[in-house]
């Protein structure tokens, strides 16, 4: 279906009226316009950075493009007759080159093409709520027009890196997130402070790239909301490449060199670190500061918040049920691929609210999510890898479910010894003991974030272990793991 076309308002064209406006072009945005857009609604995306948003230019494609060729090369070490063969460590140089590829240095002209083909409209510029259904858009060079919307707005506004109160940050130049995976130049030596899968991820890149890489953790854990398995084994893997991970110890000023060339870490034991480059990796916040939401929130808002969003991304704490909001800026999980999952949904359920048809009813709604509250899948693509879906054995607990555990050692499946010599690895699975169905999983090793989704599937189908048993991995892969853990569940 071809989209209308939107309807002026006023006669100097400085207003036009879509029946959705999008605030936002990363992932969630790209996907809610297209659909919608293929739908029949006319949509205009308002965008003040690159179209793709974090994910495609400072996340998810160039950390990975950073963090293939070291876990290229591991891989063909740990296998005899292939070692030999492997004589150096990674070509830094060419493995910059290869993410730039992927990222065209932020060039976004070709995803730019792309949202313009859908039928949505592109409006490069600072959009903000002005009032019910109406965003104000502020270009660059000062100018401003007002949208309205006859359906919906959608933020999908992403989400920043945050930072901590270290006293010298605002002076030191440090690296966050977006420095961390576009920089043109290894760095000597690399400070790292978080311990989550930001922080893990960086670590391990930096250092199969030559770095000296030194990572601060203020707890006694890496990735302290996963499984313990987790958490031990990236440790153990970053110590293995060389990483000094220093738990319990919280950075409290960073100051550069007055020539630039270097910088000092200060911890709370007195400890000096010198280091080259200074990465806080310490959590992210969703980008709703700063959009106008006072002007229509029945308690103004103050500063960065996850907004509340029901299983369409309707924000329940606005009137009028206009406002939506999916990805980061929603209070659900914060993932690229859960965002566009929220985008398709929240976009089926716009277009069938515009049409007037009825809502459909019962627990599994075509248009409504789930996923992201009881099946988003997690990977890390550390050395060795860990991916996890679903609930935790603790927070299963805490959410009143009768639990019961089978774990497994990946090493002792014959298709991982074939993989991998010496191939590590762990499995843990979390069982409703009364429906006796899957709640979570946990794997770490080589090949964890592909097998990872077998267990997705079984969440999210809610799949009976006694039915499970019969879906027979082929031998002999890795993915015969899922047959010891039934096995050590007692099947």
């Amino acid at each position: 279906m071809t989209p209308p076309a939107p309807s002026e308002t006023r006669q100097d064209g400085s207003a036009r009226t879509y029946d959705v406006v999008v605030i936002g072009a990363g992932p969630g945005g790209e996907v809610l316009a297209d659909r919608a857009a293929r739908s029949g609604l006319s949509v205009a995306v308002v965008e003040d950075g690159p179209v793709g948003g974090a994910c495609s230019y400072t996340a998810c494609v160039p950390s990975k493009a950073l963090l293939r060729p070291g876990a290229a090369l591991a891989s063909a070490r740990s296998v005899q007759g292939a070692r030999q063969s492997v004589t150096g460590p990674p070509d830094a140089e060419a493995v910059l080159a290869r993410r730039d590829r992927f990222t065209g240095r932020g060039d976004d002209s070709g995803q730019a093409a792309w949202l313009k083909a859908t039928g949505a409209t592109l409006m490069r510029g600072r959009g903000r709520i002005d009032g019910e259904r109406r965003v104000r858009v502020t270009a660059a060079d000062g100018t401003t027009r007002t949208l309205y919307a006859r359906h919906a707005v959608v933020l999908a506004t992403g989400s920043e890196p945050a930072l901590p109160d270290l006293d010298g940050i605002d002076r030191a130049g440090v690296w966050t997130s977006e420095r961390a995976t576009t920089a043109d130049a290894v760095p000597g030596r690399l400070a790292v402070i978080g311990g989550g899968v930001v922080a893990c991820e960086a670590a391990t890149a930096w250092r199969t790239l030559g770095a000296e890489v030194t990572l601060l953790v203020r707890g006694r854990a890496l990735l302290p909301d996963w499984e313990p398995c987790a958490g031990e084994e990236v440790a153990r893997g970053l110590s293995g490449l060389g990483v000094r991970v220093r738990f319990g110890v919280t950075a409290v000023c960073a100051a550069r060199d007055p020539d630039g060339a270097g910088m000092s870490v200060t911890t709370d034991d007195g400890a000096v670190l010198r280091c080259d480059e200074l990465l806080v990796a310490v959590g992210r916040r969703p980008r709703t500061a700063d959009l106008g939401l006072e002007t229509v929130l029945p308690v103004p808002a103050s500063g960065a918040a996850r907004l509340p969003v029901d299983d369409t991304g309707r924000v329940t704490s606005v009137p009028g049920g206009w406002l939506y909001a999916v990805g980061d800026a929603g209070g659900r999980a914060q993932v690229t691929h859960l965002a566009k999952y929220q985008a398709r949904a929240c976009a089926a359920a716009l277009v069938d609210r515009a049409g007037g048809r009825p809502a459909p009813s019962g627990p599994w709604q075509p248009w409504t999510t789930t996923a992201d509250r009881t099946a988003a899948a997690r990977a890390v693509f550390t050395q060795p890898e860990v991916a996890s879906v679903g609930l935790t054995e603790r927070a299963a607990r805490e959410a009143g479910f009768t639990v019961r555990t089978a774990e497994y050692r990946t090493d002792d499946v014959a298709g991982a010894g074939l993989h991998a010599d010496g191939y590590r690895g762990h499995a843990k699975l979390v069982v409703d003991a009364d429906r006796q169905v899957v709640l979570g999983c946990t794997l770490t090793g080589p090949m964890a974030t592909e097998l990872i989704h077998t267990a997705t599937v079984a969440i999210v189908g809610e799949i009976p272990l006694d039915r499970l048993w019969h879906a027979v991995p082929a031998f002999p892969t890795v993915s015969e793991i899922w047959l010891r853990l039934l096995e050590a569940h007692g099947l």
